[in-house]
């Protein structure tokens, strides 16, 4: 038998049209348009909305008041200090996730990712019960003249512990990628241990640790719940911004409440911009490699 009378004949354009598993692009524009417009573009556009109902004057007032300036000095220096910490130990944390071996080292690398799964509010009310002055770790800190709790420490530790996984789930990927080949031959070269990382080892993992710190300081930006118990609220002193747009929607305020959003919105945007340079640099460098 003709082995042309078993195969069937071809149809003509088949060979040259790819499956979709998903609809045609114009569904799946339409949708993803559709979608993006009623959950991002919606809202954003009615708080820039509210705002506009403000003049510039009441606006520049409502956003530079001395309880606002205070609130954004809070939140941004803890926000920016939590990211540093995070920059330093998440590092610390992913380089022995990877190059280390130890029993129990697949718990600690899911405990990593605790804070992404944990509730942010069941996050601070168990920190402000381990750092109150009669907690677990503020009746040790008591005694030495440190109060964590109720102060912006208490909120630099917050922050801390929301945007560690940032970090290290950054970063790690990268370190599992990195070739130790390298590293080896840096050693038989005669480097030292410090001269090999800082030669070798961190202008490869540099743009991926910046990505991280940038993701954990918008992160600590617009975090609420799990600072709004342990820094206590007060004003001038450990209230931060989320809160103090809070405290104006209670007030009827909506209008100063959104002016203080889109100012936060705007610093969110920025960082989004880096991010995503950050991002890019970073597979730019990978190809070139």
């Amino acid at each position: 038998m003709a082995i042309d009378s078993i195969i069937p004949p071809a149809v003509p354009g088949a060979a040259s049209a790819p499956r979709r598993v998903l609809p045609g692009f114009g569904l799946s524009l339409g949708y993803t348009v559709f979608y993006l417009v009623l959950i991002v573009l919606v809202p954003l556009s009615a708080t820039l909305a509210k705002t506009a109902t403000l003049s510039w004057p009441r606006f520049w007032s409502a956003v530079t008041s001395a309880r606002v300036l205070a609130s954004y000095r809070l939140s941004f220096g803890a926000s920016l200090c939590g990211a540093l910490i995070n920059a330093v130990f998440g590092l610390v944390v992913a380089w022995t996730l990877v190059r280390c071996r130890f029993p129990g080292r697949r718990l600690v690398d899911s405990l990593v990712d605790l804070p992404f799964a944990l509730p942010t509010a069941v996050a601070g009310i168990a920190l402000t019960s381990l750092y109150a002055s009669n907690g677990w770790i503020g009746q040790w800190l008591e005694p030495l003249g440190i109060r964590a709790a109720y102060t912006p420490l208490g909120v630099t530790i917050a922050l801390t512990f929301i945007g560690l996984p940032f970090v290290v789930r950054t970063v790690q990927p990268i370190l599992e990628d990195l070739d130790t080949q390298f590293e080896q031959a840096a050693r038989s070269l005669g480097a030292s241990r410090w001269q090999t990382f800082r030669r070798v080892v961190f202008p490869e993992i540099w743009p991926a640790l910046l990505t991280g710190f940038a993701l954990a300081f918008a992160r600590g930006l617009g975090e609420y719940g799990s600072v709004v118990f342990i820094s206590g609220n007060m004003p001038m002193r450990t209230e931060i911004t989320p809160l103090l747009i809070i405290t104006k929607l209670e007030q009827y305020d909506y209008a100063g409440a959104t002016a203080i959003a889109v100012v936060m919105l705007a610093a969110s945007f920025s960082l989004l911009l880096l991010i995503n340079l950050l991002q890019r640099w970073t597979s730019s460098r990978h190809v070139l490699v």
